[in-house]
């Protein structure tokens, strides 16, 4: 297919998360490279060298998005711990930059590890997982849906719609978040992770009414259990006994990949799936049935 047909084609991405190539965030990024976006790709590597699957080769990264832009499509990478807001505008500036439109934004960065039951919370534990997981979506969400809004001085009140420039012929832009499995059941041991995915589930329903009067479509995902490297035996943090005879006896004998959600995103984020708005969408095999 020549690459001005592809549905992504003259678009851009800014894809959060990606700095391993068994991580969902490079599934993203590369399915939606494969649609004819370019990539704008953030990553923190430190937070990964304090996991038990550890950091991946950049180098390693990079080489393997850029094998899937299509042509005329640019590729960048930007480093930035979220857990500081004052990095959110220069990520999305950055990321508009490329090619000066951003089109999409995939909030796919998340804090993990560190975590545990009700009684091991303290303030600190809440906050690290709020501040990352929660907070930074919020705050790149903002500062994506503001160059698209009319500006005004006028404070908000509560109740008080946002004025876009509607109707729209199509959606003017994609943002996607990321729930987990809280939302079906609970997650034994990931409090902290757990409390601050649903809050983002949570709130889908506000949010994606506000930013649909800027012609700006929200879903949020949740991908179910996917294998990043977590369920390896050398690379857990967490018991697998019984995990294989389990697998075993569901439908399709496995958990998810990473390209599974990718493919619910990357046609999400064309005008065909478009039209689904404001949804938590469950991609994980049956897992939560």
């Amino acid at each position: 297919m020549p690459a001005s047909t592809l549905p992504l084609a003259g678009k851009t991405a800014l894809v959060t998360g990606v700095s391993r190539r068994r991580g969902i965030g490079f599934a993203v990024a590369s399915k939606l490279a494969d649609l004819g976006a370019s990539i704008v790709v953030h990553h923190h590597r430190p937070h990964d060298l304090d996991l038990p699957w550890g950091g991946d080769d950049l180098d390693a990264v990079r080489d393997g998005l850029r094998a899937h832009l299509t042509e005329g499509a640019r590729f960048a990478d930007v480093p930035g711990d979220l857990s500081d807001p004052s990095v959110i505008p220069e990520l999305i500036d950055t990321a508009t930059a490329l090619t000066g439109r951003l089109d999409v934004l995939v909030c796919n960065h998340a804090k993990s590890g560190d975590d545990g039951s009700i009684l091991d919370m303290t303030p600190e534990r809440l906050t690290a997982f709020w501040e990352v997981n929660t907070r930074a979506t919020m705050l790149l969400t903002a500062e994506f849906a503001r160059r698209r809004a009319p500006r005004t001085d006028e404070p908000r009140r509560p109740g008080d719609r946002i004025v876009g420039t509607g109707p729209y012929a199509e959606a003017q832009g994609h943002v996607f978040w990321m729930t987990s499995g809280q939302i079906h059941g609970a997650m034994i041991g990931e409090v902290a992770y757990a409390a601050s995915k649903a809050a983002l589930a949570g709130v889908t329903a506000t949010v994606a009414k506000e930013l649909l009067e800027l012609g700006i479509v929200l879903n949020t995902v949740n991908p179910g259990p996917v294998n990043t490297g977590y369920m390896d035996p050398e690379t857990t943090d967490r018991s697998l006994d019984g995990l294989d005879e389990y697998l075993a006896s569901t439908p399709f004998g496995r958990v998810g990949t990473p390209q599974d959600p990718a493919e619910l995103i990357g046609w999400l984020a064309t005008s065909s799936g478009s039209w689904v708005v404001g949804q938590v969408l469950t991609s994980d095999g049956g897992f939560s049935l």
